[in-house]
């Protein structure tokens, strides 16, 4: 075999090009030879590939062309940004390093190019996930080229990625709770347009109880929408299929929860009162109605809301689901005694139980909330408050299950407020000049697949 050694090869003419052999022919590189590329290799099958950096990263920095990533996400989430300036061809590739993607999400900065022709980061939410970028142009920029999991068949694009509340988890299901305002976060929506669609129960605060034999306040309008990819058991309230269903969208939406209505103060015969209304609690276009108001005996009468509020001795309670929603967002107080007590808010599901008619004779109880698993266990909500007693008996009536408070009773037992966070109505109060009871606050809770 021939040997021939110089230290540099250049073609004949300037710019011209360097053949070695010929087709068929078989070039072989000796083990432990090294060839170094300073320019541009074509033809070689390398286009979009990687070489894997096997030293974790843990924070966010500019990734290089070319080289693959392990990132470590269990002690906080990062980003890794794409190349500035790309040329077709440029590679980047990410991989879970310790399956913690779910839980502290891992963001790819787009560095000002598209990716997938949209001009979005992506948000990488699935443990145990792979992706691999290639660029491509500037319309379309960065195309994943593949992206996989050791868990699991779905994408990381298939669920939504989203912040804010107080976050639990039930299976599959992330759920977002607000116990007062805050700002629901959708980073990054899925591809697969039914996994869009939340679920979500949003309780309104309930009215306070009137004072005086006193009415005792509504429930704060209940409204559900369960998703058909959100599986848990839902209230006899939910809006699927007549209800409306919310698709959300990359962006933040402001939630408000409202504050229970204020009980009537301890009156006399000639000055009485009556509670005040709950307010509206809302997420999106979804808008439940604070509870009614209780009357006070002999006036001013009760008021209507999401649940109306129960009527005062002698008056009319007023009615629920006002506005009105479909499905209904509460029912109608009952009405007070002609000479007993006062009449039970409205509950969720069930109307508030009229006040006895005859003297020393109790006070109507409120209705009943609704029972859903949204959270991830049963609770019931939005139940009225009971009505104020006349002089008697020495029992509270009850208030409705899902929070509302019990009606007042003689021995200076003035209504009971109704219970923080399930909308709950404010108790009556008794025919001792009693007080009536606060409304409950509501509350707001939204529930999505995750993985």
């Amino acid at each position: 075999m021939s040997e021939v050694k110089v230290n540099k090869i250049s073609p004949r003419t300037n710019c011209g090009t360097v053949q070695l052999g010929d087709s068929g022919d078989t070039i072989t590189i000796p083990a432990g030879a090294t060839i170094t590329n300073n320019g541009t290799a074509a033809g070689f099958g390398s286009t979009g590939e990687v070489s894997w950096n096997t030293t974790k990263v843990t924070t966010g920095f500019t990734a290089t062309s070319g080289v693959g990533y392990f990132a470590d996400t269990s002690s906080a989430a990062f980003t890794i940004t794409l190349p500035a300036s790309p040329s077709a061809g440029n590679v980047v590739a990410i991989s879970d390093y310790t399956g913690t993607f779910s839980s502290n999400n891992l963001t790819v900065g787009r560095n000002s190019s598209n990716i997938n022709g949209a001009a979005s980061d992506i948000v990488l939410a699935k443990n145990n996930t792979t992706v691999q970028l290639i660029y491509v142009d500037g319309t379309e920029g960065w195309r994943i080229v593949f992206t996989g999991s050791q868990t699991g068949n779905g994408l990381f694009e298939d669920f939504i990625c989203a912040s804010g509340g107080t976050t639990t988890t039930s299976g599959d299901c992330k759920i977002h709770t607000f116990t007062g305002p805050g700002t629901f976060t959708v980073n990054s929506t899925a591809t697969n347009a039914p996994n869009n669609v939340v679920s979500y129960l949003v309780v309104a605060g309930g009215g306070g109880g009137g004072g005086n034999r006193g009415g005792a306040g509504g429930a704060g309008g209940f409204r559900e929408y369960k998703s058909p990819v959100t599986p848990y058991t839902a209230s006899p309230l939910d809006g699927n299929p007549c209800g409306t269903a919310i698709t959300v969208t990359a962006q933040a939406y402001p939630i408000t929860v409202g504050g229970g209505g204020t009980g009537a103060a301890d009156c006399t015969p000639v000055n009485p009162a009556a509670g005040t209304k709950g307010a509206d609690s809302v997420f999106s276009t979804i808008t439940s109605t604070g509870g009614g108001k209780g009357g006070g005996s002999p006036s001013p009468g009760a008021g209507a809301g999401g649940s109306g509020g129960g009527g005062p001795i002698g008056g009319p309670g007023e009615v629920g689901n006002s506005p009105p929603v479909t499905p209904p967002q509460g029912n109608a107080g009952g009405n007070g005694g002609p000479c007993g007590g006062g009449g039970g808010g409205g509950g969720a599901t069930a109307v508030g139980t009229a006040g006895h008619p005859s003297p020393n004779n109790p006070g109507g109880a409120g209705g009943a909330g609704a029972t859903t698993n949204i959270s991830g266990s049963p609770v019931a909500r939005a139940g009225g408050g009971g009505g104020g007693n006349y002089f008697g008996p020495a029992v509270a009536p009850a208030g409705g299950t899902g929070g509302g408070g019990a009606g007042g009773h003689p021995g200076n037992n003035p209504g009971v407020d109704g219970t923080a966070n399930t909308g709950g109505g404010g108790g009556g109060g008794n025919a001792n000049y009693g007080g009536g009871g606060n409304g409950g606050t509501g509350i707001v809770i939204i529930r999505y697949k995750f993985q």
